[in-house]
């Protein structure tokens, strides 16, 4: 009878600290950068665009070319998800208020041409933004978890329909 006990008490433990870490992560962000990604054109029909999230989980879509919405869409994150975008790409983040090129000569000795470049910024106040451009023909193996990390994006952010290639743009 007491195993069955010890049982029930060591469950209900357990799901009462999953249940606060889920409270936890579904708080609102009070304070905490805008984050600013764009994906620039490729040679091929690579999508392109400029996405920004705030804090509160406010998100702003603006399409240049191959995605699948005509103009501006606006869109939510939850906490959590801001959180995780913000974490993701915060390990790539230069020292705030500078800027950081990863492109042909610069920081990169393998390059391929005609890849997609990307562009990061944090945006917090009136502080000047922290920023960091990488074009996706660096192939040096150093950046091969940011390659992941920015592919991962519009699947982190449950924005992937928006942003598949479309053949009409």
């Amino acid at each position: 009878m007491q195993l069955r006990w010890m049982m029930i008490l060591g469950c209900a433990a357990l799901l009462s600290g999953c249940a606060t870490e889920k409270a936890e992560l579904e708080k609102p962000v009070a304070v905490g950068d805008t984050i600013r990604f764009s994906a620039g054109p490729c040679f091929g029909t690579c999508p392109a665009y400029t996405l920004s999230v705030t804090p509160d989980g406010s998100g702003l879509l603006e399409p240049e070319r191959f995605t699948a919405v005509p103009g501006p869409t606006r869109f939510t994150v939850t906490p959590a998800q801001y959180r995780r975008f913000r974490a993701a790409l915060n390990q790539f983040r230069p020292p705030a208020g500078t800027a950081k090129r990863i492109g042909h000569g610069e920081n990169c000795a393998r390059f391929a041409t005609d890849m997609a470049g990307y562009r990061i910024e944090w945006v917090r106040g009136e502080a000047p933004p922290t920023r960091l451009e990488f074009q996706s023909g660096c192939m040096d193996a150093s950046y091969g978890k940011l390659r992941a990390t920015i592919a991962s994006i519009p699947r982190m952010l449950q924005i992937e329909p928006m942003v598949k290639p479309s053949a009409t743009r």
